[in-house]
C-alpha cells in the first residue's frame, strides 16, 4: 500500500481516479494500459460482462475452488469415518445379514455431507474472497458512477496503488482514451 495519502483541495482524502469510457473495446484496451502500466489496486466496472476481460486485467485464478475441493472431501470422508466408525466399531450392529461396517450403506450420506459443507464453502468463500458484505463503498457517492449498471463503462484506479500518482494517473487514463476523468473522495 502506497503510503502517500493524497487530498483535494478542500482537504478530503482521495480514494481512487475514475474514467469513463465510450464502448466495450475502448475499455478493454483501456485495461490494457492501466496493467501493463504496473497498477494492483484497480478495477473495471460495467453493465454487463465483457468477454476477455480478465486477461486484459491480469486477474490471476481463485484460490476458491481448490479450498471447495479440499472442505468437500474432507468432510465427505470425515461423513464415511463417522458412519464406519459407529456401525462397526461403538454400536456393531447386524442388519440384512451383512457385515459390520459395509461401506455400501454409508455412500448416500458420505455423498450428501460431501455436497452440504461444499455448498456452504462456496457461499462463505465467495463471501469472503469478494470482502462482501460491504455496507459503503466511496464511488457510490460519484453520480456518474452510478450509471455503471445501465450504460456506461468506467475504470477505477485505487489511490492506494503504489504506482498512484494524481497526474500520471490522470495522463494515463487520458492517452487510454478516459473521458469525465475524477478523483473520489473517501
Amino acid at each position: 500500500m502506497s503510503s502517500k495519502v493524497y487530498t483535494t483541495e478542500s482537504g478530503d482524502v482521495v480514494y481512487a481516479m475514475v474514467a469513463e469510457f465510450e464502448t466495450p473495446a475502448d475499455l478493454y484496451h483501456a485495461a490494457e494500459k492501466v496493467r501493463d502500466a504496473g497498477y494492483a489496486k484497480w478495477d473495471v466496472h460495467t453493465p454487463f460482462p465483457i468477454h476477455g476481460m480478465e486477461d486484459a486485467m491480469g486477474v490471476k485464478r481463485t484460490i476458491l475452488p481448490m479450498v471447495i475441493g479440499v472442505v468437500g472431501l474432507s468432510c465427505a470422508g470425515l461423513g464415511f469415518l463417522m458412519q464406519w466408525w459407529m456401525s462397526g466399531v461403538d454400536y456393531p450392529l447386524m442388519t440384512q445379514g451383512k457385515p459390520f461396517a459395509t461401506w455400501q450403506a454409508f455412500v448416500p450420506i458420505t455423498f450428501e455431507l460431501g455436497i452440504l459443507f461444499s455448498a456452504f464453502t462456496a457461499i462463505i468463500g465467495m463471501l469472503f474472497f469478494n470482502r462482501l458484505p460491504q455496507w459503503y463503498h466511496p464511488l457510490l457517492k460519484k453520480d456518474r458512477f452510478l450509471r455503471v449498471s445501465d450504460d456506461r463503462f468506467m475504470i477505477c484506479i485505487e489511490a492506494g496503488d503504489a504506482n498512484f500518482d494524481p497526474d500520471r494517473t490522470r495522463a494515463l487514463l487520458e492517452g487510454a482514451g478516459g473521458k469525465h476523468i475524477d478523483l473520489v473522495e473517501e
